[in-house]
């Protein structure tokens, strides 16, 4: 392949690798659009961000398979197509559950996005410069997330939510046309004997109906109702023969005897959480930002920009650090400080605050995100055999997906658990034997007096400004509740690092690079 062909292969699968990351958070501005436009709750809403990441969870740890039973061309062009077909059906979706149903399926063409992009940028370095091919996946999957909601902003001020998918168009056909004629077959080609049809069924159904059941348990008051018990005891069985048909199949879909490792298994389990505070950070932060503080799509999106640049150096100093010797268990402790600290600051904040307090905030996020990707794929894979390493990274960032599936899910059923509480706290303050409550009342009765209502119809509108009130400072409260939340599950996590070996060779994460 000649000098040329190898760069324009490179910026394409970048390309498209960046346009599936992209929409992992893009539609995060919009839900409030979304949710108007389509007559859906915002809790419904919601399933627009968590079915794209569950399917992405489903689809990462089988692309090896896939790409082995189909050929990485066919299955790597054949997912662009995918991809870009259920875009332009996420755009043109005349309800929620269209819309989600279609975002599930742009996730499964999605994954291979990404872990494929990821193999062919290597394959085109050789190995003295694999660190550069890090530099450069790595920036991408940093950028890709990180301008979504920016993007997104602009889209929705100045134009409306169906663009967020159909700029996915023009992109995907010429990623589509340009693999075509540059993607070939990589040298060492995998075999499958045998396709483990069972192991694929009971993921995608266990994992799918255990996404139900957290997402939809609160409103549905758990196990109250009828299909969510069923639901439980699905997702319960298929995981639980998932496990037991994966680990005892000759050639299973998923090998999960790479979790022998107790720095796997401990790395999986700190990039699961990693991808709870990843993911949530990002799904809270702008509805807050529009739905209580007044932001537009627009400034929400450029509140969250300055942190992409700061990420961007975080990770290449983070390469540093470990190319010169320092241990990735250090920087892994930095990272998870960086993110207690934001879940901390921003569980500090109140209708006062300002765009840019929340960008310096989201910068120790970005910069958390930079001290953990790496070194925590490099502890995952560190005391595997080299022909497991490919199995345990995609296993390891399979955690991360399913951590922030889980953790949408987990924050919302938490939110609307503390919001009944504290608007159950606040109204027992509103009544005719506190002077606060009452002198609030009747100023808010003169004022609407003053402007020509009638004295019952005067007071009717003060119970509804005390009634807005109660609610907006319930959702406040709720949204810090969940701040300390997720920023206590990495304080209680942490300690999981005394059990880690570092690996000798720290500057062997040149070599190794998340795909999220």
């Amino acid at each position: 392949m000649t000098s040329l062909k190898r760069i324009l292969l490179i910026i394409t699968v970048l390309m498209a690798a960046v346009m599936e990351l992209i929409d992992t958070t893009i539609v995060n501005v919009a839900l409030s659009h979304m949710s108007g436009n389509l007559g859906a709750t915002l809790e419904d809403t919601t399933w627009v961000v968590t079915a794209y990441a569950i399917a992405n969870v489903i689809i990462i740890p089988m692309t090896s398979f896939l790409t082995a039973i189909f050929g990485r061309r066919k299955y790597y062009i054949g997912s662009i197509i995918v991809f870009v077909i259920c875009s332009i059906m996420c755009g043109g979706a005349p309800d929620i559950w269209t819309l989600v149903a279609f975002r599930f399926l742009q996730g499964l063409g999605g994954g291979a996005l990404l872990s494929v992009s990821q193999a062919v940028i290597f394959e085109l370095f050789p190995k003295e410069k694999q660190g550069a091919a890090s530099a450069i996946f790595g920036i991408g999957v940093f950028i890709g997330p990180t301008i979504g909601p920016t993007m997104g902003g602009l889209i929705i001020d100045n134009y409306n939510w169906p663009l967020i998918f159909y700029i996915n168009i023009p992109i995907g056909i010429a990623a589509a046309v340009s693999c075509y004629f540059l993607l070939t077959e990589p040298l060492i080609k995998p075999k499958i004997n045998k396709v483990d049809w069972l192991g694929i069924i009971l993921l995608a159904v266990g994992i799918g109906s255990l996404q139900t059941v957290l997402e939809r348990g609160q409103t549905e008051d758990w196990f109250a109702t009828g299909y969510i018990i069923v639901l439980t005891i699905t997702a319960i069985g298929a995981i639980t023969g998932f496990i037991f048909w994966e680990l005892h199949v000759t050639h299973p879909v998923v090998n999960l005897r790479v979790f022998k490792s107790r720095s796997l298994s401990i790395a999986a389990i700190l990039t699961f959480i990693t991808g709870i505070g990843m993911f949530t950070s990002v799904f809270m932060t702008p509805v807050l930002a529009q739905r209580l503080l007044g932001f537009t799509p627009t400034e929400t999106g450029l509140m969250l920009l300055p942190s992409a640049v700061i990420a961007i150096f975080a990770l290449i100093a983070s390469g540093k650090l470990m190319a010169k010797g320092v241990s990735p268990i250090l920087i892994v402790v930095l990272g998870f400080i960086c993110f207690i600290y934001f879940n901390w600051s921003m569980a500090g904040i109140n209708f006062g605050i300002s765009a840019g307090a929340i960008s310096i905030n989201l910068i120790f996020r970005a910069t958390a995100m930079a001290f953990l990707t790496v070194p925590l794929t490099l502890l995952a894979v560190s005391s595997l055999a080299p022909a497991d390493i490919p199995q345990g990274a995609s296993l390891n960032n399979m955690m991360r997906q399913l951590g922030g599936a889980f953790g949408i899910s987990a924050v919302n059923t938490y939110y609307a658990q503390r919001i009944a509480v504290h608007r159950t706290d606040l109204l027992t303050h509103i009544n005719p034997y506190n002077p606060q409550a009452v002198e609030r009342l009747n100023s808010l009765t003169s004022y609407f007096q003053g402007k020509g209502i009638n004295a019952m119809d005067a007071r009717m509108k003060g119970i509804g400004v005390l009634e807005h009130t109660i609610s907006t400072q319930s959702s406040m409260l709720s949204y810090i509740d969940c701040y300390y939340f997720v920023g206590l599950l990495f304080v209680v996590t942490l300690p999981l690092l005394l059990f880690v070996k570092a690996p000798k060779n720290p500057a062997a994460a040149k070599m190794v690079i998340s795909d999220h």
